[in-house]
């Protein structure tokens, strides 16, 4: 048997507009125990990541939402306590969907091997993990950018947007980024290597752009929504992409805004928008890993990690994180 208690971190209300801590409640339950092809994972790694916020809400989506009382939804990196899995052994490190708690029972199917030599651990919930898959595929199969082309990024100092311009700089392409503070404009041009980048709360931002894509915009990788998109769809291109990743501005409002307002860019431009989703490409999933570590142990991929302790401070950071607060990835350290 396994002793101890489990904590939990569950869905006490559903969200109006942006959650309060009063949403969120901190359950004990008892460390449960593997049955037969079953294991027990100890979370180490919490990741927190935007598309939580539409799984506090039951409007229809491409994923269930996450039930009253139900653990909240979230990705971690844990270790192996217990096992009956033949895949699986004791000590294995593992990044499954296993929510918001310390504890987990996992039957291994979504189950993905961490091998701790090759990075950090924490990097299986970013830069080697969804952020950096959504990154990869959302680029370079969505956005399909050329050598010499301009690409545009919003939420750029996050988990997805910081890899998207790094990768579109590794294939010739002009990165410009957009974010929510000096500070992080700055790490996006001084640290990442971005050829600009754009602070959306202080700047004229449609002045900003033009002076930061002075040949316009090719590729628009989309993570707000809004008016950001608003202000980028004046500057794209004829024949422009733009990929449609997330729309995180608009998750706490309670009537979304409608923009772009003016679709006239659509048609004269012939641009063409797709929005996505990651699983949609998980059958590629070992492929981008082994190109992302490539380039990261190249020196060619850099991350951030905005790191709280301790599984009771989840909900803080995560409304913070929908807020803009954190600087990179925002994770969980739990054990």
């Amino acid at each position: 048997m396994t002793a101890g208690k489990n904590r939990q971190i569950v869905l006490a209300a559903r969200p109006v507009g942006l959650p309060k801590a009063e949403d969120f409640r901190l359950v004990e339950t008892p460390v449960p125990e593997p049955g037969p092809g079953e294991m027990l994972v100890r979370a180490r790694w919490l990741s927190l990541d935007p598309y939580m916020r539409g799984r506090m809400s039951d409007a229809p989506s491409y994923a269930r939402p996450v039930a009253i009382g139900e653990v909240m939804v979230g990705a971690v990196v844990g270790e192996v306590v217990r096992s009956s899995h033949p895949d699986f052994a004791a000590g294995d490190v593992v990044e499954e969907r296993l929510g918001w708690q310390e504890y987990a029972i996992s039957r291994g199917r979504e189950a993905r091997k961490v091998d701790p030599t090759l990075a950090p651990i924490s990097t299986a919930l970013g830069i080697l993990g969804m952020p950096g898959l959504t990154a990869y595929f959302g680029l370079l199969e969505v956005g399909r950018p050329r050598p010499g082309e301009t690409v545009v990024v919003s939420a750029a100092a996050g988990a997805v947007g910081a890899v998207v311009g790094q990768i579109a700089k590794i294939g010739g392409c002009r990165a410009v980024g957009l974010a929510g503070s000096k500070a992080k404009v700055d790490y996006l041009v001084g640290e990442l290597g971005f050829d600009a980048g754009v602070d959306y709360k202080t700047a004229d931002l449609h002045a900003a752009l033009a002076v930061a894509c002075p040949r316009g915009v090719d590729v628009y990788f989309d993570n707000v929504g809004g008016r950001i998109t608003e202000a980028v769809s004046r500057h794209v291109n004829p024949f422009a992409r733009v990929a449609v990743c997330g729309l995180i501005s608009q998750y706490n409002l309670e009537k979304p805004e409608l923009a772009p307002r003016n679709e006239r860019f659509v048609l004269v431009n012939r641009v063409r928008i797709q929005g996505f989703i990651v699983s949609d490409f998980y059958a590629r999933r070992d492929e981008a890993l082994r190109q992302l570590a490539e380039w990261l142990r190249q020196g060619r991929l850099k991350y951030r990690e905005d790191v709280v302790d301790g599984l009771e401070k989840a909900p803080a950071a995560f409304i913070g994180m929908l807020q803009g607060k954190n600087f990179g990835k925002q994770l969980v350290r739990i054990a």
